[in-house]
């Protein structure tokens, strides 16, 4: 063994008899150590999961508790049978859209297009397969919004909540019957916007209404969710889920509650509505618009109808509503909610303009005298 490995083997077994000796000396508590732990490194995916956990079970709980008081409206047609002269006629069942349970008295809310046809027989059928029985069915243009009465009692009703309490990006939950199809489909997003205006319609009734201040959303609204309930997370209805846009995708609209509620409850309370209106369906001339065509801005009227206060008031189709009462018709004071304030029998001052023979514009005044919506 040379000098050198020699060296190395003694240093080594000092080294290590040193190491036995300190580690003796710190057991025996003859020497304490005193130094900081390496700090603990969080992670954030068990909290990401419970996060995501206990927004699902939110959304899970929501349609458990609201989707018994969801139904299905139904129309009953009969059908011949062309190729059999002789044989009997029979009624066919279609789910054409959906409705939500508003009071225990058996209202039922859903959308006017939906139930538009006053000569077939519509039913209510409840998430549970029954059917409820009909009385009578009030429909608001001015709202696309339709009531009926049935005469079951006892049904559970759903929360009504606040829509002027809205925030965009909040959570919205749809359910619906999806293509007529599909019962108690359950689509959910956020709140996308707000004061909203647009020609809503239903490919089932063909018919087309203009709606103004309705609230936007991402959820999926399908051809047979119209009347269904738009929700919060708290399962409270913050809208009635009117229209979606063809032009684009994951854009649906619907009637804020608050412009509902009134009628609701009215309707709960005595029977009937006596609700004014004035009878146009129009088009919100916005002020970048107004510059870009030369005309001033307001609300042009797009369709009068007939036997209306509007049309006897010779309001026409091309006018521009430019005041209601002195206030100027804008984005911020749209036509229907400066009617909707008003009583049957009150009378507004109606500043138009109306572009005459010579392609000149003129304004004029003139007064209309509101007038309940007929019952059908």
């Amino acid at each position: 063994m040379n000098e050198d490995y020699k060296k190395i083997l003694v240093g080594v077994l000092i080294v290590g008899l040193l190491g036995f000796g300190f580690t003796r000396l710190v057991q025996t508590g003859k020497v304490k150590l005193n130094f900081t732990p390496f700090p603990k490194v969080q992670t954030t995916t068990t909290q990401e999961t419970r996060t995501l956990v206990k927004e699902e079970n939110a959304v899970i709980q929501t349609i458990e508790e609201t989707s018994p008081s969801v139904v299905a409206i139904g129309v009953s047609q009969r059908i011949i049978n062309p190729f059999d002269p002789d044989s009997l006629p029979r009624n066919r069942q279609t789910t054409i859209g959906t409705g939500f349970i508003a009071s225990d008295n058996g209202v039922i809310v859903t959308n006017k297009h939906v139930v538009s046809d006053t000569s077939v027989t519509y039913s209510v059928i409840t998430k549970d397969g029954n059917k409820l029985e009909v009385e009578s069915i009030y429909r608001d243009p001015t709202l696309d919004l339709a009531l009926i009465k049935t005469k079951q009692e006892g049904l559970k009703a759903l929360k009504i909540g606040d829509s002027s309490k809205l925030r965009v990006g909040q959570t919205a939950i749809a359910i619906g019957n999806a293509l007529g199809r599909f019962s108690n489909t359950v689509t959910t997003g956020v709140v996308s916007g707000l004061g909203r205006t647009i020609g809503a319609g239903d490919p089932y009734s063909g018919q087309t209404e203009l709606l103004d201040d309705l609230i936007q959303t991402d959820a999926a609204i399908n051809p047979g969710n119209s009347g269904g309930p738009l929700l919060n997370s708290a399962g409270e209805v913050i809208g009635v889920n009117v229209a979606v846009s063809e032009a684009a995708q994951n854009i649906g609209f619907a009637v804020p509650i608050n412009s509902v509620k009134p009628a609701i409850d009215e309707f709960v309370s005595t029977g009937k509505i006596s609700r004014a209106f004035l009878g146009v369906n129009y088009r919100l001339i916005t002020r970048d618009l107004a510059l870009l065509n030369e005309v001033p801005q307001g609300a042009y009227i797009q369709q009068v109808v007939p036997q209306s206060p509007a049309e006897k008031a010779d309001i026409q189709a091309g006018d521009i509503i430019t005041k209601i009462d002195g206030k100027a018709v804008d984005d911020q004071n749209f036509i229907s909610e400066l009617i909707r304030s008003k009583k049957t029998g009150d009378k507004l001052s109606i500043e138009i303009w109306r572009e005459n023979q010579g392609g000149q514009g003129e304004t004029r005044t003139v007064e209309a005298t509101l007038e309940e919506v007929k019952k059908e």
